[in-house]
């Protein structure tokens, strides 16, 4: 652009200096014509670098997934293709599900066990709680006997009196007392009997935890142990069939399998150091490296163009979505070493602009790690953005040159 600029300087000097002679070709306008455009192209670039910044440095980032299997096992089948394009969800390998199936089956049939025993705890409890409702009869018929047998004792007790007087006054019939007699010890142990059983039933009744008798209590806690261990093999029997599920690994987003070596065959663990491929995403980022100084204009919604070599000749429209005001050197690593700020500093850093690529070129495939040349074009002093975007097309179309002498 600079050299398209001197061009047209130079045909107005020649065609006024010149071939017109308006102006005398002195030593006076000489050195006025060569200070012209030194001074006027300079201040015309500084300024282009603030309004329109320009970077030779775009990337084209991707994410990179390492595929890292849940589950060890042998690989029954690998049924991706490499470098091809995969859908989200299609099968990337196959690991042998054999001992998974086993523990799956074990757990299914724990689970039907312990089931059991829960089933046995509650039909327990049920007789445990109708047992304790007898009791409470039994307490009830006792306690009811009792005081039913108190009043026959007492007519008992007043007719072995009664006769006893009659006998002793010589009125009375001795086979009678003795009959009275009989009657009255017959239901003085039926009564005895009748406390005892209460007293036996009371007792077992007085025996409680946690305000519950001890037998249904006993039940209850069996019960909530049985439940307790339906509720783990419940569990197991989950992470079994997980375990069993994870055998099958599938691509997590659309992308590429990107240089396959695993084989049939092949042992893979779940350790996360040791990946058995790396998938990489059909979704992209374009990020813009520019120099501290070139971002003081730079807002986000600004429009941008960028080229990659991949495209030669193509300009790709886009928007800033942000500046990334972070970078590595503005981080210092936790050490017992002091910073480095001696007599090797690093170089100062840039900062990525994550642009956003508009439509028609949103799909456009663009591959991962292609690189070329950007401009971003604010909103100040628009007149001259034009420059910069010739500049940036006549790069474009050098892209096309393919320099090396083999």
């Amino acid at each position: 652009m600079d050299i398209l600029l001197l061009g047209i300087y130079a045909f107005f000097v020649w065609l006024i200096f010149i071939k017109l002679k308006w102006l005398p070709w002195n030593t006076a306008w000489q050195v006025t014509v060569v200070i012209i455009p030194i001074v006027a192209l300079s201040i015309l670039i500084l300024t282009l670098n603030v309004v329109a910044p320009s970077t030779a440095d775009v990337r084209v980032l991707k994410y990179v997934v390492q595929v890292v299997p849940q589950v060890r096992g042998r690989v029954l089948e690998v049924p991706v293709e490499p470098n091809r394009l995969v859908k989200k969800g299609e099968l990337l390998f196959r690991i042998d599900p054999t001992q998974y199936e086993n523990e799956l089956n074990a757990a299914k049939a724990k689970l039907a066990s312990d089931e059991a025993k829960f089933a046995a705890a509650g039909a327990s409890l049920v007789d445990a709680s109708a047992g304790a409702r007898q009791l409470q009869e039994q307490l009830k018929a006792a306690t009811g006997q009792v005081r039913a047998l108190q009043p026959k004792l007492e007519l008992a007790r007043l007719r072995v009196r009664q006769n006893r007087e009659l006998v002793a006054t010589g009125a009375g019939d001795r086979f009678a007392l003795e009959q009275a007699e009989s009657t009255l010890a017959e239901l003085q142990g039926q009564i005895a009997t009748a406390s005892a059983n209460e007293t036996q039933v009371s007792q077992r009744l007085a025996a409680q935890v946690n305000g519950e008798q001890a037998s249904v209590a006993t039940s209850r806690a069996q019960l909530a142990t049985a439940k307790a261990q339906v509720d783990l093999s419940r569990a197991e029997l989950g992470n079994a069939q997980w375990n069993l599920d994870q055998t099958a690994v599938y691509a997590p987003s659309n992308g590429y399998a990107i240089n396959v070596q695993l084989r049939p065959g092949s042992f893979v663990v779940s350790v996360p150091f040791s990946p058995a491929m790396s998938f990489v995403e059909e979704t992209y980022q374009v990020i813009a490296l520019f120099d501290q100084n070139e971002l003081r204009l730079v807002e986000p919604g600004d429009k941008a163009e960028f080229t990659l070599k991949t495209y030669p000749g193509r300009i790709i429209s886009a928007t800033v979505d942000s500046i990334v005001w972070a970078q590595g050197q503005g981080q210092v690593q936790q050490s017992g070493t002091l910073p480095q700020t001696g007599a090797f500093p690093q170089v100062p850093g840039r900062f990525p602009v994550k642009l956003i690529v508009d439509e028609p070129d949103a799909g456009l495939f663009l591959a991962a790690g292609a690189d070329g040349q950007g401009a971003i074009y604010t909103a100040h002093v628009a007149a001259i953005h034009i420059l910069r975007m010739v500049i940036l097309r006549v790069g474009s179309i050098t892209n096309y040159l393919v320099l090396k002498l083999h």
